[in-house]
């Protein structure tokens, strides 16, 4: 039996009537079963901050009763999801990952589209699109004119998050030029404009991605197999199981000899672990290549 001084404690001036140690339980499991995510009783206050808004725009006043109106109702559901989803991502975060993108993969890539054939990547929980684009910049170069015959082969990204307003933040391609610092000005500069402090990503990186909405547990509607994919300190907010599951998945998902870019305070294990060869600072590549 569980008892409230088990769980998480009370908010100082919030009434246990309307959020009660048992109510960031419930939402703690739900979001657990729902995306992966663990929330440890630390977590309370950042509970109630993000979801009181939504309570209140529900009508329904008690997290208690919103927390029923959630298992009924899938799309408010998301919505609390992603509410309680943190999506803290900067331009060239980890620049190791982007100078092995640009000096060990990107010229197999170029090679494999010069002789006709397709490459496929993906950034799995692409945030609000730093990472995103931070790759497209990445892979289109310096040199517009090759970039434009890189962009014009059959080359396609998958850039997809469970956060709605991440997806939209990353379809805009709209950012402060200060965000932008970190990429090398010759990249800037080929793949971008500014205008009153503000960067847009330009039409030739935009052609290239696909945003979509997709939680990372549950079915993956994708064709085919991927040359190379980006899940950074993502599974820093899952439990073991879910991460080796999830890892699994990643690896499955990848072409022989494809790679998996991880977060920096992340690490391969489990069954996925015989099967990918760590090359480089969390950069791990699918063996059988």
């Amino acid at each position: 039996m569980t008892l409230a001084s088990d769980l998480a404690p009370s908010i100082p001036g919030v009434s246990p009537d309307i959020y009660s140690p048992q109510d960031f339980a419930a939402v703690s499991k739900i979001v657990h079963d729902v995306a992966g995510i663990v929330l440890p009783q630390g977590k309370a206050m950042l509970v109630y901050s993000r979801l009181a808004p939504l309570v209140r725009a529900s009508g329904l006043i008690t997290f208690s009763k919103y927390v029923d109106h959630l298992r009924a109702n899938p799309k408010e559901l998301n919505r609390a999801v992603a509410a309680l989803t943190t999506n803290h991502t900067f331009f060239y975060r980890e620049a190791h990952h982007f100078e092995h993108l640009q000096q060990e993969l990107r010229p197999r890539l170029v090679k494999t589209l010069a002789g006709g054939g397709k490459v496929r990547g993906w950034s799995a929980g692409c945030s609000s699109g730093e990472e995103t684009w931070s790759v497209i910049m990445t892979l289109l170069g310096p040199d517009r004119h090759a970039g434009l015959q890189f962009a014009k082969a059959d080359f396609r990204y998958l850039a997809s998050d469970l956060a709605p307003h991440a997806i939209e933040a990353g379809e805009r391609g709209v950012y402060p030029a200060k965000d932008l610092k970190p990429v090398p000005e010759v990249l800037r500069k080929a793949w971008t404009s500014e205008k009153e402090d503000m960067v847009s990503i330009g039409d030739t990186a935009r052609s290239l991605v696909r945003f979509r909405l997709l939680n990372l547990l549950g079915d993956w509607p994708i064709k085919g197999h991927f040359d190379f994919i980006f899940c950074r300190n993502v599974m820093i907010y899952f439990d073991n199981p879910t991460k080796e599951r999830l890892v699994q998945r990643f690896c499955e998902a990848l072409h022989p000899g494809g790679f998996l870019y991880i977060g920096h305070s992340e690490r391969v294990t489990g069954r996925a672990a015989d099967e990918l060869t760590l090359v480089g600072p969390t950069i791990y590549r699918r063996r059988g290549a």
